[in-house]
């Protein structure tokens, strides 16, 4: 058989072109896109903290200017409490209290990515208090809640 003088295809020349063309947009949508992922990773810690931040000075107002301590820091937060601070998984006259968060958000970026847990520290957390087995740096003074990230500590 042989082939019509009459069809038409593309040339190799204008098959290059197109793939040219394909890869430089490409190559300017990729970036553009991981740029808006860091983004969109950076509002969610955002949220995380201001959610975390609220739930402590709740917690605060309604236990005399108190807040939750760094070793029951999770239960406090999730569970009904006493003026104490007490906790119980239950509602009742005794436990009038909270809870204030349904669970810790888990922390999203950094080596400690994916933690809940809680570390005290009693300042301004620096980088040596970073460890990446735990999500966040606590002050239980002050109340003050921070990202465990070591790029980024003082968020």
């Amino acid at each position: 058989m042989y082939a019509n003088p009459n069809a038409r295809g593309f040339s190799l020349v204008e098959l290059v072109i197109v793939v040219v063309i394909v890869g430089l947009l490409a190559a300017i949508a990729i970036p553009r896109f991981s740029r808006g992922a860091a983004g969109a990773t950076d509002s969610a810690l955002s949220g995380d903290l201001a959610v975390l931040r609220n739930a402590i000075e709740m917690y605060g107002a309604e236990h005399n200017g108190t807040y939750p301590l760094a070793a029951t820091f999770e239960a406090q937060l999730t569970q009904y409490t006493k003026l104490d601070g007490s906790t119980s998984a239950t509602k009742d006259a005794d436990f009038p209290y909270g809870p204030y968060l349904h669970a810790v958000p888990a922390l999203k970026v950094g080596a400690a990515a994916g933690g809940t847990g809680i570390k005290a520290v009693t300042a301004a957390p620096t980088l040596e208090d970073a460890d990446t087995s735990v999500g966040w740096l606590y002050n239980q003074t002050t109340g003050q809640i921070y990202a465990n990230d070591t790029t980024n500590i003082a968020r």
